[in-house]
């Protein structure tokens, strides 16, 4: 694992045309409370949805910036804070999985698929990831547009396969592997009249 945390460490901030990927600061407080506290954006969340400042701050103290690959999804055009995305390694399978959360506000504009292709191209780049999975709960397909946007496969449905807040989910998986993507990084960069070299 100390690789790849060296390997994030390198890569704190990611940018794409509308987004910076940077690491939570406490600054942040206001912006995250207003995400935290939206039932809408916390319904399919393992979490409660936060009453309290003290809550999301001791998220970011505790929890956001303390582990490498945590992303702020900051916009470039008002350096809002809109979001949080985290690419989680596990190195014994060369594999990743991630989560992410998004501002009701800023829903159905793309700005999630945006970070999530840049997270792959990390997972895929610089990480050499063989595989990077996803799931969302049923009921989300909202989620599972973002994930088939970047190229990933519908890999199946497990019934009943987790209990939060005290309910049974469905869970709904998705996964991508390193040839899938690059293919697919070269298909579109062909159709662009662009060099991947």
């Amino acid at each position: 694992m100390k690789e790849y945390t060296e390997i994030l460490e390198r890569h704190k901030v990611l940018c794409t045309q509308r987004l910076i990927l940077r690491p939570f600061t406490p600054d942040d407080l206001e912006d995250v409370f207003e995400m935290a506290s939206d039932e809408e954006v916390t319904r399919y969340l393992t979490w409660e949805k936060h009453t309290r400042r003290e809550q999301s701050m001791a998220s970011i103290q505790n929890y956001y910036m303390t582990r490498p690959g945590i992303y702020a999804i900051e916009l470039k055009e008002s350096g809002k804070c809109i979001g949080c995305i985290d690419l989680r390694p596990e190195p014994a399978h060369e594999k990743a999985s991630f989560g992410y959360m998004l501002n009701r506000r800023h829903w159905n504009r793309g700005y999630m698929t945006e970070a999530l292709d840049a997270v792959l191209a990390l997972a895929f780049g610089p990480l050499g990831m063989r595989r990077v999975e996803g799931s969302h709960y049923a009921g989300n397909e909202g989620s599972g547009r973002v994930m088939s946007k970047c190229g990933m496969l519908y890999e199946g449905m497990g019934r009943q396969e987790v209990k939060e807040r005290g309910l049974f989910w469905d869970l709904v998986h998705y996964g991508i592997l390193a040839e899938d993507y690059l293919d697919g990084r070269e298909r579109t960069c062909a159709a662009a009249g662009c060099s991947t070299k």
